[in-house]
């Protein structure tokens, strides 16, 4: 055999299991996660210091991790936050995992984007009760903060845009591949049980993926909870008519993603469903006019299961020390 020939030979020998690779990945209503891809990792660091520092709080206690802790799932496990001075929010904190995947932020959308949703917060009087302009000047005011902020800007400036950027660098670095499921999907016929993928078969075939699809298994729709029956709720929240002013939209909420939902609890933006299985029992009958049985609903639970990815890994960030000028916490008031 000439060379010629031995190479087209190989050619064609290699390419067939690139081929096969790509045709395993099924065609289905949700899509794997793949994993991040840093473009700044001084803005990601940056960003990450900021996530946990409680600093941008007035008490000097409340951090973005408080109520979004990457140890729990990127949420806090309770029905509503907890903010300044004790407050009870009004609302469930959603997760921050797979976030950047979401067509808004908050669960009536009233951020366009990840950075947006991190200013709120900072200055909102009922969770870390701060200012942008006192925030920016704590920042300011900490030797180490203006070195990190010349290595991610190329100068030591601060100010809220670059520190919700990088907030919003470091989540979008957030995603959780590798489930289970995303295994699965990538043609690994081992990767899920008999009875995850009947569950699966089940959340498919009863419509819940006409919500919960693509990557991030929802969050890129809004939706009205209670749709064949009214959902009852003592939550002040109102939903996406509280932005767009349209009586149409109450109760419209932003569908919520169901990776790492074993993770999540309690569920729904009033965080009334304590359990997975109370939380599909709800929403068969509110959104589907279906009653699961109990065989169903385990099932259908254990498909869920199976969507927990990879969670973020890294160091712990040390927090560059407050100067000597750097403004004090107000404490809480008693």
């Amino acid at each position: 055999m000439n060379r010629g020939k031995l190479l087209t030979v190989i050619f064609l020998v290699t390419a067939v299991p690139t081929a096969a690779v790509i045709a395993a990945v099924r065609s289905e209503p949700i899509q794997p996660i793949e994993p991040a891809k840093v473009a700044n990792p001084a803005l990601v660091e940056l960003g990450k210091k900021l996530y946990f520092d409680p600093r941008l709080s007035k008490s000097g206690f409340i951090s973005c991790n408080s109520c979004h802790n990457l140890s729990m799932g990127g949420t806090d496990n309770i029905k509503t936050s907890i903010g300044h001075n004790w407050q009870e929010g009004p609302i469930n904190a959603p997760t921050v995992l797979n976030s950047s995947m979401n067509l808004a932020q908050f669960w009536d959308g009233r951020a366009a984007d990840l950075k947006e949703q991190a200013g709120g917060p900072i200055a909102n009087p009922g969770e870390m009760a701060f200012s942008h302009v006192l925030a920016v000047d704590v920042i300011q005011s900490i030797p180490g903060y203006t070195e990190e902020f010349k290595k991610a800007f190329g100068n030591e400036t601060v100010d809220i845009d670059k520190m919700t950027l990088a907030i919003a660098a470091f989540e979008e670095t957030l995603v959780t591949p590798n489930s289970r499921f995303d295994l699965w999907l990538k043609g690994d016929d081992k990767a899920l049980t008999k009875v995850e993928l009947e569950g699966y078969t089940l959340f498919r075939d009863s419509g819940c993926v006409a919500c919960h699809n693509g990557p991030a298994a929802g969050g890129n729709s809004f939706q009205k909870m209670g749709l064949i029956e009214p959902y009852k709720s003592t939550s002040p929240s109102e939903g996406r008519s509280a932005v767009t002013g349209k009586d149409a939209d109450r109760f419209n909420f932003k569908v919520p993603t169901l990776r790492n939902v074993e993770l999540t609890y309690p569920y729904f933006h009033d965080g009334a469903a304590n359990t997975l299985g109370e939380a599909v029992d709800i929403m068969g009958r509110l959104q589907l006019g279906r009653k699961f049985s109990d065989e169903e609903n385990a099932k259908i639970v254990s498909f869920l299961k199976t969507l927990t990815g990879d969670q973020p890994s890294f160091l712990l960030p040390i927090l560059p020390p407050s100067a000597d000028n750097t403004p004090r916490p107000t404490p809480f008031e008693k």
